[in-house]
């Protein structure tokens, strides 16, 4: 299907306010579509910019007389009422939504209006990426797919209106965005228009959205105080709470403002409010949570935005600041064992005169070997020798407590995968064989009780080895390799032991990576044959050539 000459395929909207100069780049992007001017409409709204911003839409609109159509007005103070003055003058068969600091990739509209005329959608999400440091997260674009739906796991965290819309679908129920959310108002527009949709589509195969932060981080988002967005995000919320009733569906949407938008407003920056905001945040959140954070939704957060989403439920400002200040100062509270479950020892935990449910701080199918290797690290090293045997003894400190039976220190043959290398420890797969048994082990809490201390006694045996020292740990059902760090700690000095005729020798270093590694080998290793030795000089000397 094509557009009639006189109906254009797509109605580009822009909402303008003091976004010069990004604005122009915005504008030459959409002229420069190949889907070419007389399939283009471009409505573009001045909302009382006091830069240069109307201006130059006037000037798009003198060279483009026939594409572009400009309206000024007043300052609205957020992009909702121009974006609704704008559909009124809508005339595309789609509609399609840009910020005006933002711009599109040239074959963006074509290919978004190609998709939606072959499968029949009603919304089409084209591939956006940040620039300037701009977040956009990217797993909805993993590849193109013709039918995605609302209530999965992507489409939730990406309700920005900047989709292609079937304007049919906009007018049938009217679609319009609230003019008092000054921030998010994009959001109800598109959690309705998704709802009622036939179909969803995403194009992952074309860059179409290049989200813009600008140098300034004046965009709205950016600017809005943490009542304002809360106040936005509860309309968001009651307004799609209208649309959807209780259930999986609406746990799905409401997992990403949980996620995202309840979450943002409880991170460092919360303890910069007054108390009396404070109060008000908290307020805010425990109504969200009573009418909206189900129990399953609940156990799919992190452990660690439950727990603050709990106590600010309760009212517990002052926990609620322990919890952000001593994570931002030390890191992840333990983890305490029990009973084959692990929780985090957040402020609040087991708190008599809270009385939260253990299952705030519970883990709950997340795997977190990040947060075991940050909270693992060596205390001390040194080698032990009694005859001709010798022995690695070692302390490492680990971030869990309670029932820690499972937490050994082994030596392990053969490198981490590079899979582990972010986070610098692994969950192993299942039916994954421990290193065996070594020498001995002991465990004590740590006097302030927030960690607990592995004394190992590992004896070496005469052999030619590399391996590394890793804890191996089992927390909530899963068990985890950690490779132990050495960080700052000095290593013991190389080791020569057993017979004088036939003497070894024992070296602890650490790798490239920080991880400690231990070498036996014989102190004198027998020379290689000559033609062995010739080979290697031989494949030395080309490896050169070629460098």
């Amino acid at each position: 299907m094509t557009g009639r000459p006189d109906v254009p395929d797509v109605t580009v909207v822009v909402a303008v306010y003091n976004t010069m100069p990004y604005l122009t780049e915005c504008l030459n992007s959409l002229v420069g579509q190949s889907i070419g001017l007389d399939r283009l409409e471009i409505v573009a709204v001045d909302d009382g910019s006091t830069d240069d911003s109307g201006a130059e839409i006037d000037r798009f609109a003198e060279r483009y007389p026939g594409t572009v159509k400009v309206l000024h007005q007043p300052n609205s103070g957020g992009p909702a009422m121009p974006s609704n003055r704008a559909l009124e003058l809508a005339t595309g068969r789609y509609v399609y939504f840009i910020g005006s600091d933002d711009y599109l990739g040239e074959e963006a509209l074509e290919r978004m209006v190609k998709c939606a005329d072959t499968h029949g959608s009603d919304v089409v999400v084209g591939k956006m990426v940040g620039t300037n440091g701009r977040y956009v997260r990217q797993s909805l674009y993993k590849a193109n797919d013709s039918d995605v739906s609302l209530y999965g796991p992507e489409l939730p965290f990406a309700l920005a209106n900047t989709k292609l819309f079937r304007r049919d679908l906009v007018e049938k129920y009217q679609l319009r965005f609230p003019e008092d959310v000054p921030v998010g108002s994009d959001q109800p527009f598109t959690i309705e228009a998704c709802v009622h949709a036939r179909k969803i589509s995403v194009v992952a195969d074309y860059t179409c959205y290049y989200a813009v932060k600008r140098g300034d981080a004046s965009n709205i988002t950016y600017r809005a105080n943490h009542l304002a967005r809360l106040r936005c995000t509860a309309v968001i919320m009651d307004h799609a709470a209208e649309l959807i009733e209780a259930g999986p569906k609406r746990d799905a949407v409401f997992k990403r403002h949980f996620t995202w938008e309840l979450s943002k407003l409880i991170q460092d920056d919360f303890l910069e409010l007054d108390d009396e905001t404070k109060r008000d945040i908290c307020a805010g959140i425990t109504r969200l949570a009573d009418t909206y954070l189900t129990d399953p939704l609940s156990d799919s957060l992190p452990v660690k935005l439950r727990a603050r989403l709990r106590l600010a439920q309760r009212g517990a400002v002052d926990e609620l600041c322990r919890a952000i200040s001593e994570e931002a100062e030390h890191g992840a509270p333990p983890f305490h064992l029990e009973d084959g479950r692990a929780f985090a020892r957040y402020p609040g935990f087991r708190d008599v005169g809270l009385e939260l449910p253990d299952r705030c701080f519970e883990l709950v199918g997340e795997i977190v070997p990040g947060r075991l290797a940050n909270k693992t690290r060596l205390i001390e090293s040194e080698w032990v020798q009694t005859g001709e045997e010798l022995a690695l003894a070692l302390t490492v400190r680990i971030g869990v407590v309670g029932d820690t039976g499972s937490a050994v220190v082994r030596l392990a043959e053969g490198a981490m995968p590079k899979s582990a290398d972010k986070a610098r420890a692994r969950r192993l797969p299942d039916g994954h064989d421990l290193p065996p048994t070594q020498g001995e082990l002991t465990r004590e809490p740590t006097p302030d009780g927030n960690a607990t201390l592995l004394h190992a006694r590992i004896p070496l045996a005469r052999r030619t080895a590399k391996r590394g020292v890793r804890v191996f740990v089992d927390v909530a059902g899963e068990t985890y390799e950690i490779p132990v760090r050495g960080d700052d700690r000095p290593m013991p000095l190389a080791r020569r032991w057993s017979r004088e005729t036939d003497p070894y020798r024992a070296a602890a270093r650490l790798n490239s990576k920080g991880r400690m590694v231990i070498s036996t080998g014989p102190l004198h290793p027998p020379k290689k044959p000559l033609g062995s030795r010739l080979r290697s000089l031989l494949t030395g000397a080309k490896r050169s050539k070629r460098k």
